[in-house]
């Protein structure tokens, strides 16, 4: 046994783990045994420590620049209603709409608690 979870979906006990996420093997649903509140979870954390939180106002600290566009996001620009994403493989672990802009996601360094 290997001491998953069975499936939420289809309570199939072919469970695996594959890059921080549970699997199944039988219906292909996936999901995070993360819980947010959980002691063992850090948070991320802003350019300055402060932890943020889902719905939080943040200021981008640095001019950053938009892939694609010959426009940046400019230093001491506020970005509202944040949603946290965990495990993020690329390190962009905000995501966000930024006005004129649209949606985007932007690395937590980058960015101080409003």
């Amino acid at each position: 046994m290997s001491g998953l979870p069975n499936c939420p979906s289809c309570h199939s006990e072919y469970t695996y783990e594959d890059r921080g996420l549970i699997v199944c093997s039988q219906c292909t649903h996936e999901w995070s045994l993360v819980i947010r509140g959980d002691a063992g979870h850090e948070g991320i954390k802003d350019a300055n420590g402060n932890t943020l939180n889902d719905g939080d106002s943040v200021i981008v600290i640095k001019d950053l620049k938009v892939k694609g566009s010959s426009s940046s996001v400019k230093k001491g620009m506020k970005v509202k209603s944040i949603k946290l994403i965990h495990n993020a493989n690329d390190g962009h672990n905000i995501d966000c709409k930024i006005d004129g802009f649209g949606a985007m996601k932007l690395k937590s360094e980058f960015v101080k608690k409003a």
